[in-house]
């Protein structure tokens, strides 16, 4: 059974930072593409950032450009999301997500998804 366990979410001024982990369990992910998601009150899942394990192929979404970057750890099978220059328009709760599909890019959905972390930005 897959499992991924994110952590470090919390309360942050804007301007500040956080770091999120993502920890899976349950299968080898060496393959995997692995990434983060967000949902903000009252609006639908967003892509945030993806990494593919295999060619380390990264991706973000244009609103986290330059201010977040994702990496990961293939001997932890974490995937880590640091997040700098926080607004509070970032304020969301944060999934993590991991696909089998080697290939894989934003225009694909997900296989497996984490329970979430919320992240809380103040003006």
């Amino acid at each position: 059974q897959v499992q991924l366990v994110e952590s470090g979410g919390g309360l942050v001024q804007a301007g500040g930072s956080l770091r999120l982990s993502c920890v899976a369990s349950g299968r080898t992910f060496s393959s995997y593409a692995m990434g983060w998601f967000r949902q903000a009150p009252g609006k639908e899942r967003e892509f945030v950032a993806a990494i593919r394990w295999s060619g380390g192929r990264i991706y973000y979404a244009d609103a986290v450009k330059g201010r977040f970057t994702i990496s990961r750890d293939n001997a932890k099978n974490t995937v880590y999301l640091q997040m700098n220059s926080l607004k509070p328009e970032d304020t969301a709760v944060y999934y993590c997500a991991a696909d089998p599909y080697g290939s894989w890019s934003p225009n694909y959905g997900m296989a497996y998804w984490g329970k979430g972390t919320l992240v809380t930005v103040s003006s």
